[in-house]
């Protein structure tokens, strides 16, 4: 089945009209997936665009574990032609965005660090398949993948650096970590951003400079950030710093 904007957008469109018509009722949970994606016929990777879509207008909610949810209130916006503007934080009742940010600034750049020690050649292939695995799926709109790929990225660095606490920590947040890997691909003039910046870590990796690679983790922390609507201080010097 072809996955492009169109079909995410439309797929949308068709689950609004069925709030809106009282078929999947307000604050009832929506069919699974797999269900839904045949009742539209659609491919799941396309339907779980239009559900981000409809997640960032405020029509469904995701409950982790139980599936995704009506809202109680379903506001009366129209799904747009093009991908939405960024959604607000999910988690802003038991999570600042900025915690979890500066979270990831502490442990991932010193994971960096210690993955470019010991990287080796199989694991930069892995990482590049990643990123054009990554690529792909902003080209096409795809933010859902390309937020499962981003994480995916980030615990395989984690992963060669080979701290078990590091990585316990973020498997344990990953909805929270996801979601916060989510919302940089909505600003608009920057959705390729994340891939340039995952290349930059994955040259400093191949290059052995482990100084390069915290450096290149940091920046793309501190950038992804602030395409989030975050800014805060962390002493860094590279040169994102002031931007």
């Amino acid at each position: 089945m072809p996955t492009t904007p169109a079909v995410a957008t439309t797929a949308a469109r068709l689950i609004q009209q069925r709030i809106a018509d009282g078929t999947y009722a307000a604050g009832g949970l929506l069919p699974s997936q797999r269900e839904l994606a045949e009742e539209l016929g659609i491919s799941r990777t396309s339907l779980r665009e239009a559900l981000s879509t409809l997640q960032g207008t405020g029509l469904v909610s995701a409950h982790p574990g139980k599936g995704m949810y009506v809202a109680e209130a379903p506001p009366p916006a129209q799904v747009p032609a093009q991908a939405p503007s960024a959604p607000d934080w999910r988690f802003a009742g038991s999570h600042s965005l900025t915690d979890v940010y500066q979270l990831r600034f502490a442990l991932e750049n010193f994971a960096a660090r210690l993955a470019c020690l010991v990287v080796e050649a199989e694991d930069l292939a892995a990482l590049r398949a990643n990123a054009q695995a990554l690529r792909a799926c902003i080209d096409a709109s795809d933010f859902a993948q390309a937020t499962q790929l981003d994480f995916e990225f980030h615990m395989q660095i984690i992963g060669i650096a080979g701290n078990q606490a590091i990585a316990d920590v973020l498997r344990n947040s990953a909805d929270v970590m996801q979601e916060s890997q989510r919302l940089p691909f909505y600003k608009r003039g920057a959705r390729h951003a994340t891939y340039e910046e995952h290349m930059a870590i994955i040259d400093a990796l191949a290059q052995g400079d482990a100084t390069l690679a915290q450096q290149a983790m940091a920046q793309h922390i501190v950038q992804a950030a602030q395409r989030a609507g975050v800014h805060f201080p962390t002493g860094f010097n590279g040169p994102s710093a002031a931007a």
